[in-house]
């Protein structure tokens, strides 16, 4: 077996299919029939510059690399630019080679194509190196293309930081931006790109100096830094959104523990990019062997409690906690080869942070005894563990999943959870065995509650779903109908309907109006808190799961296998899409409103305890504020502060701190997924000795 290392350097004078005159090029890389790599697009260019990586296992050198180029069309079928082969029998082992590769066409082969420039180095790979590096690659989804992603992670035995540091940028504004659209405006967005770290920025319609104020984290992988890949888009509906500009950012260039603003000016195109980035040392994440951990270490479990005591709140407030997850095993998992075997491997990841296992090969029963670490930057953030199978011809295929929201954790105790389908709302084959611990500081948790949240940047885009629909708009009815079931009682007290109802609302009505202050407000919401709170606890709460949401979820699960086997085909949906887009517009906005509602309702019956209480220390310093300061001086400290925010800080990040708490409560889908499902009692776990267990 070799391994064969590919950097896609750039192409040169590649043949035009576009009306424009350009093209919008990407390469696949085959060996023996089989993709395996395809690069990214480069669009409007007929000298693109990649520079990108890929890491490729081959069982022999004699199938040659096949490599080919197109131009991607929006929701059409992609134009052939050329192809060429590389003699992999040629190559010199152990030696970096740079190789120019001529396109042709087979059915004109006296056109001129262009080329392609790789460097290549091919390396003999032993036997036993399978147990030490793993090699994942994982696909997703994106405008009816599929892409493929490899990570590689060596199995070490002492503790190793995974990735350099971090990577924090501002997206601030634009600054005259070209004009894409008919009313001499645009409606901007930005992408940015490093590595396989992907990110997407809001879109600002109707202007060509847009504010995005908007923060994104990056891991930083290599020592001497990277290049941030900018490109600026104008959103067009139905059809392929316009490219405005690019620019890069030198990492390397750039020194660390130090915010630089950059004015950026966008090559092919128009105007500017304003951004914030700082470089800062890498977060406490790590994996080791279960015999080396933080926390059975009393020195460093001391010191690790002493950082998140009580009396360092305001030291570093981003570090909120420390979170440890030792993966155990997993028992009964389910055969993906044909050998009625799997290859099986965990990946473990919170929010950003993402660390993989080594894999076991042929075994449905795996142990893998490793401890991961984690820096909590969100108590509110969920804990995802993901079991795949390793497929080296192709991409992982999935055994099972678990959510674990951190604040449902118990400390130190091991436990057998079951492992569920992809969108967590039913069992799976096989349970996996876990231990985890989570040390936080309830204060820089509160405070971090009322900021946005962290977004993620490896997250599938949402697509077309007619259950996901009908689920969304059920969701938003159930949420409409509360408000107006409330309107029907209020207008049936103004009818009479029910004469002693009709008078208590009555007199209660002119006690209320005749005594109002405002500080009753948070009042009654805290009044109304605190009634469910002894509901719960007294055991006269009669909520019942809403069985409505997770059959929803478990017909979607049936049309999404149905569309994962389909995906490969271009169907009719993809020359219609831009009544797709509309429809998946339409998708989100319903699942946003529902969730709105949901949440809400979520608070007020403690479906999260600390978020419940959170909010009623809330509303106590409402009620004194509001009881003993008059709403003039409330009002013009709030006037003042608006009206200087930007004086004081010009490039704050604009929020709403109920939106953001809000967004921390799970809407009832999330309730159902974060469901923590019993083992079976009919199922006999596979027994075994707990050796170096402790």
């Amino acid at each position: 077996m070799y391994q064969l290392d590919i950097t896609l350097r750039r192409g040169q004078s590649l043949a035009a299919r576009d009306r424009g005159g350009t093209s919008d090029p990407y390469v696949k890389f085959k060996i023996g029939g089989k993709e395996v790599f395809r690069s990214k697009i480069i669009h409007k260019n007929l000298n693109p510059v990649w520079e990108e990586k890929a890491c490729i296992l081959v069982d022999h050198l004699r199938e040659p690399l096949y490599i080919k180029v197109f131009d991607y069309d929006f929701g059409l079928q992609d134009d052939f630019m050329g192809s060429a082969f590389l003699d992999l029998t040629q190559l010199e082992l152990n030696r970096s080679t740079d190789v120019t590769l001529t396109l042709k066409d087979p059915h004109y082969p006296d056109h001129d194509l262009g080329i392609i420039l790789l460097s290549v180095v091919l390396t003999p790979k032993e036997g036993e190196s399978r147990d030490v590096t793993m090699l994942m690659r994982k696909s997703w989804k994106r405008s009816s293309k599929f892409q493929t992603q490899s990570l590689r992670l060596s199995d070490l035995h002492r503790k190793s930081h995974l990735w350099r540091g971090i990577v924090s940028i501002t997206l601030i504004e634009g600054r005259d931006l070209k004009a894409m659209d008919s009313n001499g405006l645009s409606d901007p967005y930005v992408k940015f790109r490093l590595g396989h770290q992907k990110y997407k920025s809001k879109i600002m319609p109707k202007t060509l100096n847009p504010q995005w104020r908007e923060q994104f984290d990056f891991h930083l992988y290599e020592e001497r830094g990277g290049i941030i890949d900018i490109t600026a888009w104008d959103k067009d509906a139905g059809k392929r959104d316009d490219f405005i500009g690019r620019c890069q950012v030198d990492l390397s260039a750039l020194s660390r523990e130090q915010t630089h603003k950059l004015e950026l000016q966008l090559e092919e195109g128009e105007g500017h990019l304003v951004l914030l980035v700082t470089l800062t040392a890498s977060a406490t994440v790590s994996i080791s062997d279960l015999s080396v951990n933080s926390l059975e270490d009393q020195k460093e479990r001391e010191e690790i409690l002493k950082r998140y005591s009580p009396l360092r709140i305001f030291h570093n407030l981003k570090d909120v906690g420390f979170l440890q997850v030792k993966v155990i095993r997993a028992e009964g998992l389910m055969a993906a080869d044909v050998t009625g075997k799997s290859d099986p491997f965990c990946v473990v990841e919170l929010n950003n942070d993402r660390l993989l296992t080594h894999t076991v090969y042929k075994n449905l029963n795996p142990d893998w005894n490793k401890v991961f670490t984690f820096n909590i930057k969100d108590i509110h953030s969920v804990l995802e563990v993901t079991v795949y199978d390793e497929d080296r011809d192709r991409s992982a295929d999935f055994l099972g999943k678990v959510a674990i929201p951190l604040l449902s954790i118990q400390n130190g105790e091991q436990k057998a959870y079951v492992l569920k389908n992809k969108q967590l709302t039913g069992p799976t084959k096989g349970v996996i065995y876990l231990e985890i611990d989570v040390i936080f500081n309830a204060v820089k948790a509160s405070l971090r509650t009322l900021i946005p949240k962290e977004q993620k940047y490896i997250e599938e885009e949402n697509r077309l779903s007619k259950q996901l629909l009908l689920r969304n708009f059920i969701r938003m009815k159930r949420c409409v109908m509360v408000l107006v079931n409330a309107a029907y009682y209020v207008n049936s007290c103004f009818d009479w309907d029910s004469p002693p109802r009709s008078l208590a609302a009555f007199v209660l009505f002119l006690f209320v109006v005749w005594n109002f202050e405002l500080y009753m407000i948070p009042l009654v919401l805290l009044l109304l808190l605190t009634w469910n709170y002894f509901l719960i606890i007294s055991g006269k709460d009669n909520r019942q799961r809403d069985t409505v949401v997770e059959d929803i979820l478990e017909d979607e699960e049936e049309e999404d296998d149905k569309d994962d086997k389909d995906s490969e085909k271009k169907g009719f949906i993809n020359k219609i899409y831009a009544i797709q887009e509309v429809c998946v517009s339409v998708q989100n906005i319903l699942d946003e409103v529902a969730s709105f509602g949901e949440r809400i309702k979520n608070t007020f019956n403690w479906t999260v305890p600390f978020l419940s209480w959170l909010a009623i220390v809330a509303l106590c310093v409402f009620t004194v504020i509001l009881y003993f300061i008059p709403l003039r001086y409330i009002v013009l400290v709030w006037g003042i502060n608006k009206f200087t925010k930007k004086l004081r800080s010009p490039y704050a990040i604009d929020n709403n701190e109920l939106l953001d708490f809000l967004s921390r409560v799970p809407s009832d889908v999330q309730v159902v997924q974060y469901q923590e499902l019993k083992p079976d009692p009919s199922h006999s776990p596979y027994k075994r000795k707990k050796n170096n267990l402790g």
